[in-house]
């Protein structure tokens, strides 16, 4: 074969060939998944959002990549965990309670956020309407500050005895200050002595725990935050060890031998997070989906630590209870 005939076959064959850019595959989608906590806490919400995402037609490693990112605790390392993810140019950024939020807001006003288990996303300012949200930011609300006169309506009622009572909240939740006003009220109209501990540490759960003992305290209510979720077994365990009968915000607790929980189902928000995340990554904008209040709500009653603690669970609670764990 001569020389230039060899160059004609060659050049034709390339041309047959895909170019480089034509073979190179659409780039997987990439999630954010920012978070106050720690892994293994959080898993229960982690596995809700994978499933809203599946709902959507998304799964980890097929078709979707996952960045997490866990403050461990440290909301001070939030900033910085967010910046991380806006120069990753992830394509959402999926958050749980209001803290990682407003992190993420601070540091992206293109990228899409989705929050979930943010009780007052108006009032924290991560909306100016929950039907229209406008900006970059969509999400699930939790109702905290308004369930808890009613779970002391309802730990009164499981431990009428109890003349001192003590609530557990996070200094630095932002939500503090409201649930203490509203507890304070609904003690006052009960007649019963409220007694307000403070904890945002390890050590300082050990330290309320200690105070908690001092006052006589008869009953326990634990605020909603997410660092106690995150330390639920040492909570757990020190209310076992002191024999203190306490309420908690999350079923997660009750399950796990807290004595009552009553709250909305965190679960479910989590799991409706995930689909928005979906349907952001399928085209949606998040000025076009309204932020929505979960409205499923679980009450859920050990019968075997009330036992243990020489408390009769009253019909009236057993009859609301959405599960009884005997």
């Amino acid at each position: 074969m001569r020389r230039r005939d060899f160059i004609i076959l060659l050049a034709g064959a390339m041309g047959g060939w895909p170019s480089a850019g034509r073979v190179q595959q659409k780039v997987m989608p990439v999630v954010g998944f920012l978070n106050t906590g720690s892994p293994g806490p959080t898993a229960p919400f982690v596995a809700a959002f994978l499933q809203g995402l599946h709902e959507t037609g998304y799964v980890e490693g097929q078709n979707v990549a996952i960045e997490y990112r866990w403050a461990e605790g440290n909301d001070d390392r939030l900033p910085g965990l967010a910046a991380d993810l806006v120069g990753r140019k992830v394509d959402v950024i999926a958050t749980i309670a209001a803290a990682p939020a407003l992190a993420a807001k601070k540091a992206t006003s293109t990228i899409p956020i989705v929050f979930a288990g943010v009780g007052d996303p108006i009032g924290s300012g991560l909306v100016a309407s929950l039907a229209r949200p406008d900006g970059n930011l969509t999400g699930f609300s939790n109702i905290n500050v308004e369930l808890t006169p009613k779970r002391f309506e309802l730990l009164s009622e499981l431990v009428p005895q109890a003349k001192i009572v003590a609530l557990l909240v996070n200094p630095t939740n932002m939500n503090t200050e409201n649930i203490i006003g509203e507890m304070q009220e609904a003690a006052r109209a009960k007649a019963v002595q409220l007694a307000i501990l403070k904890a945002a540490t390890e050590s300082e759960i050990d330290a309320a725990f200690a105070t908690l003992v001092e006052l006589h305290a008869g009953a326990l209510l634990v605020a909603g935050d997410p660092f106690f979720f995150g330390r639920r077994e040492q909570l757990l365990a020190l209310a076992s060890r002191h024999a203190v009968p306490a309420s908690y915000m999350w079923r997660e607790f009750a399950v796990a031998g807290g004595l009552i929980s009553y709250g909305t189902r965190v679960t479910a928000a989590f799991r409706q997070a995930g689909s928005y995340a979906g349907r952001i990554l399928k085209g949606a904008k998040p000025a076009d989906l309204p932020v929505q209040q979960t409205t499923i709500f679980d009450l859920v009653v050990n019968q075997k630590t009330a036992e243990a603690l020489g408390l009769t669970v009253p019909p009236s609670i057993l009859a609301r209870a959405t599960e009884v764990i005997d």
